[in-house]
């Protein structure tokens, strides 16, 4: 939009579809836009006497909202639909149609969930398994289109039974199914292979964010034996107690009474009683927070801490939900503090509650590792003490 903006064309004033995608960024080309106009997704063009197409204005902010659209990971039938300027009378038909082509959209992912679990099942094995997963790709590659449904099944059947002889090697089979994180410091590899781990989705390693100075701030707050936080009981249970200890960290829970064992729990808590915001508001500076349930807890964060009350040292914000988990996850990252989270409805509190302990423990079994102190030259920094 900055370019946008930066462009004050003169009522009347036209340009080129060159122009065009040059004024709107975001990596769209000509050939897109007339694929757009294809679409109906933008206007006919005007056309010059040499029969160019020519924009003005309100061609440049309708491109525009179909590229941030698009960004925002909605797909070119979604974005017609909410570029079509329904009047609210007709609302509901836009919503049905919308809901339609989400129940679609998750009909597909159920079958590439089905196609990579397969892959997973053969990638996934460790050394002493790929004999058994070499015999199973032949019988695979032998298969009839014709063959009954139980021919593959037999071939799995065999390939599963081979697993219960030895424990898994988890190294070597995520060796093989991780994206590549050779550019990533070897603290966060260490952490996205613990929340890899701990829900068996490699898929989560795309959605997990940190900031730049996120592992930094983990270190030096525990190292300094600062309190640990967890929203609800069941989050701060599934810490890592003996080595917090190790490190001199005390832990409490915000949301402290032990009938809160949900998220619907922790939400009406939250809500009803003003004592979990006084405590919220009364937490030291320095501390280290790990939200793993309520997304209410986690946007009065990033409220108190807009409004200077707090300042923890990193929040680790892992809320679950469809609708307000996305948006504080998105609020959290605008703060201007440390902070992990995992873009989205996914988390959960032993997500959230991973992600500390994976922490605490690099930071006991690594205490030199400087690999995520970073200049902007790409040099290595000490680490502070």
């Amino acid at each position: 939009m900055s370019r946008l903006e930066g462009r004050r064309m003169q009522q009347g004033d036209l340009i080129t579809i060159k122009e065009l995608t040059q004024t709107v960024g975001g990596g769209v080309t000509p050939r897109m836009v007339r694929h757009y106009h294809q679409l109906g997704l933008l206007a006919p063009p005007r056309r010059s006497r040499g029969n160019y197409r020519l924009y003005g204005e309100a061609d440049i902010r309708q491109l525009a909202r179909i590229v941030a659209l698009k960004q925002q990971g909605f797909q070119l039938n979604h974005i017609r639909q909410l570029l079509r300027g329904t009047p609210s009378t007709e609302m509901g038909g836009t919503i049905a149609h919308l809901q339609q082509q989400y129940w679609e959209l998750t009909d597909k992912l159920v079958q590439l969930r089905q196609t990579a679990t397969a892959l997973e099942g053969l990638l996934g094995c460790d050394e002493p398994s790929q004999p058994v997963r070499d015999r199973a790709l032949a019988r695979l590659r032998e298969l009839e289109v014709q063959a009954d449904e139980l021919g593959s099944a037999r071939i799995w059947d065999e390939f599963d039974a081979a697993t219960g002889a030895h424990p898994e090697d988890f190294h070597a089979a995520l060796q093989q199914l991780l994206p590549d994180l050779q550019e990533r410091p070897e603290i966060e590899v260490d952490l996205l292979r613990e929340l890899v781990l701990a829900c068996g989705d490699t898929s989560l390693v795309s959605f997990v964010r940190l900031s730049p100075d996120a592992i930094a701030a983990a270190r030096t707050a525990l190292k300094q034996g600062n309190l640990v936080i967890g929203d609800i009981p069941t989050v701060a249970a599934a810490f890592d107690r003996a080595r917090l200890a190790h490190l001199g960290c005390s832990v409490q829970t915000l949301l402290d009474d032990p009938h809160i064992t949900s998220a619907g729990d922790a939400e009406q808590q939250f809500w009803q009683q003003q004592k979990w915001r006084d405590r919220l508001a009364s937490l030291p500076a320095g501390c280290v927070l790990a939200i793993g349930y309520s997304p209410s807890v986690l946007m009065a964060v990033c409220e108190a801490i807009a409004a200077n009350e707090i300042a923890p040292a990193l929040a680790i914000g892992m809320p679950i939900g469809f609708g307000h988990a996305p948006a504080t996850k998105r609020r959290l990252q605008r703060t201007g503090i440390p902070f992990v989270t995992i873009s989205g409805t996914q988390g959960g509190g032993l997500l959230a509650a991973v992600t500390l302990n994976a922490l605490a423990a690099s930071l006991i079994e690594k205490p030199n590792c400087h690999c995520y102190l970073r200049h902007q030259n790409g040099s290595v920094a000490a680490e502070k003490a």
